[in-house]
């Protein structure tokens, strides 16, 4: 037990540590710490290695950084470098920073480094300083021009205000670089640095306005407005849509059915038609209702999960620099939040006249983990094998399935014990026969296929513009920090899924069709689909990616990130169109 209680102690913990930043205050002349962290081609920003692991300046012997969950998920292995950079005092001249004598193989592994384009990362008081590590020249065709140069001495631009640090960025200007053309072994460069300090008048808590002015990045993120309006409209017109069903469509149908007159009644059950005559089968509870509660259940899991990490970014909790603060607070999250998936599962099930809830509950907790730990540890086992940084620990990966076991599945359990004890009976506006009645043909239009085609397309559609920039975020070098539009665009997300949802299980309804649960799970959720394929697009059109392993892990947590889709909008289709069903019944007299 106490070992449970350390380990909630230790996530907690975590937690605070991605976000919260406490600002570093300095005095003139104090030691301010560079870390060096990692390098990597520049167009495969996933494939990372240990700025060390290049032949470059390095102390005899190497102190690493003790990193936040966060930082290990970002692939980050931070360590002390050589740079002696004081608060408030500038180097105008050119400092050596160390002497190193080249072999071949090692001026090869830095020609093989500039000719990928690598660039460096650094880390100075947490803000990420980053370069290239030399410089390709390359044009022309006959004759081909290829040359390679290192750049061999960094100038450091720091700003200010009292005793914090705001900014820091590092140049090459006016400085020119080695060529590594032609070079003799052993070849003997010096490594120097200068540093520039700047006083400026923004606070430090403003500092996040000024890193995301980083030149390093192609451009900057603006608010995205088209974006927006199409969603919105989108929105508009199709709550418009229900919204005549409702009224108009409904009220015509009530009108109809609910004839008072006894002879007027007869002639209508003669000729019943339409969704009033599916009564008796519209809640014959749905096959493999064990796998459907636990669809159910992890999708309002990860909608609470989505909704959580939301407000926390919109409140500033986490370094948008970093994007591991917000992988390690999706990780905790998601233990924590397990309880959310074991009650709604355990719950319906038990609703639905389930027995075994125990096997429920297994099938409910292993729903997203078992498929995301196989796609982990196959990308995790290339990423060990080609010695990245995003290769996970030991320690790191013993811990995340420890917080699994000793806290995300016993909630799930503790869960669905609540859900199982609080479930009461499923109250169906009408009773339903023994035997299912035949359901009639239906044209192409009203086929499974066609309303999955619909249903994911639209809610795709309202997200579309949006989803470049966030491609763009996770697999490029973007910085996104307008959250408080995400939190809009995922509102209009949940609201045409949950529209459309509605539409589509009236039509089918209508056309005699009671076998709506299944079909509101997959209409909506197939905008995972649809997410899969623009990112295949992103991948090949908008992206510079290459490589087995940037593949591998783009494939597949982009598969996984669309499995979330399915999940998450499953669970918000078929709740609405629960909800409509129950309306539309209850307000039909009944024999």
């Amino acid at each position: 037990m106490a070992t449970v209680h350390n380990l909630i102690a230790l996530a907690i913990a975590f937690t605070a540590l991605v976000a919260v930043v406490s600002p570093a205050t300095y005095k003139e002349g104090d030691q301010v710490t560079v870390y060096v962290n990692k390098v990597g081609p520049y167009f495969n920003p996933h494939e990372t290695y240990h700025y060390y692991q290049l032949p470059v300046c390095r102390p005899e012997k190497i102190e690493h950084k003790s990193l936040t969950l966060g930082e290990v998920l970002d692939g980050d292995r931070m360590a002390h470098s050589l740079y002696d950079i004081k608060f408030r005092t500038d180097v105008p001249s050119k400092k050596v920073l160390c002497n190193v004598k080249y072999t071949q193989k090692e001026l090869d592994i830095l020609r093989s480094a500039i000719e990928d384009l690598y660039y460096f990362e650094f880390v100075l008081d947490d803000i990420p300083i980053r370069g290239f590590i030399g410089h390709l020249e390359e044009g022309g065709f006959l004759p081909h021009n290829h040359k390679i140069y290192l750049w061999a001495h960094l100038h450091f631009n720091i700003e200010y205000n009292k005793d914090h640090i705001i900014y820091a960025n590092v140049t090459t200007k006016d400085q020119l670089p080695i060529s590594l053309d032609g070079a003799t072994t052993p070849m003997e460069l010096v490594f120097t640095y200068s540093v520039k300090w700047m006083n400026t008048d923004l606070s430090y808590e403003d500092r996040g306005t000024r890193l995301r002015d980083n030149s390093f990045f192609p451009k900057n993120l603006e608010i995205h407005w088209l974006s927006i309006i199409n969603s919105l409209v989108l929105v508009f017109l199709l709550i418009g849509f229900v919204v005549i069903i409702m009224t108009r469509v409904l009220k015509s149908d009530f009108a109809r059915y609910n004839i008072e007159d006894e002879e007027d009644a007869d002639d209508l059950d003669s000729d019943d038609n339409g969704w009033k005559i599916i009564r008796t089968d519209v809640f014959r509870f749905p096959p493999n209702k064990n796998l459907f509660c636990a669809i159910l259940g992890v999708g309002s899991q990860f909608l609470a999960l989505a909704t959580g990490i939301l407000l926390m970014a919109m409140a500033g909790m986490f370094n948008v620099h970093r994007h591991g603060a917000i992988n390690a607070a999706a990780v905790v999250l998601y233990a924590f939040t397990s309880s959310i998936s074991g009650y709604v599962a355990s719950n319906m099930f038990k609703k639905m006249g389930g027995e075994n809830w125990v096997w429920n509950i297994n099938l409910t907790s292993a729903l997203f983990a078992l498929p995301f730990f196989l796609v982990w540890a196959v990308i995790n086992s290339v990423a060990w094998a080609y010695g990245t940084t995003r290769a996970l620990p030991a320690s790191t990966v013993i811990l995340l399935m420890a917080l699994w076991v000793f806290i995300g599945y016993p909630l799930t359990v503790l869960g669905g014990i609540f859900g199982k004890n609080y479930a009461g009976s499923f109250a169906a506006p009408c009773r339903t026969k023994n035997i299912a009645r035949e359901i009639p043909d239906v044209p192409w239009y009203r086929s499974a296929v066609a309303h999955c085609a619909i249903g994911g397309f639209l809610p795709f559609s309202a997200i579309s513009v949006e989803l470049y920039y966030i491609f763009a975020t996770l697999w490029g070098r973007e910085q996104y920090t307008l959250f408080g539009i995400l939190f809009v665009v995922y509102g209009i997300l949940l609201s045409v899924t949950a529209c459309i949802s509605i539409a589509l299980t009236y039509f089918q309804l209508s056309a005699e069709d009671y076998r709506w649960w299944w079909r509101s799970i997959f209409s909506a959720g197939s905008t995972g689909v649809f997410v899969f394929l623009y990112a295949l697009f992103y991948y090949y059109k908008r992206s510079n990616m290459s490589g087995l392993l940037q593949t591998l892990e783009f494939l597949g947590y982009t598969a996984l990130t669309c499995y979330v889709f399915f999940l998450m909008l499953a669970t918000v289709s078929f709740f609405a169109s629960l909800k409509f069903v129950r309306y539309i019944y209850v307000n039909i007299k009944m024999d």
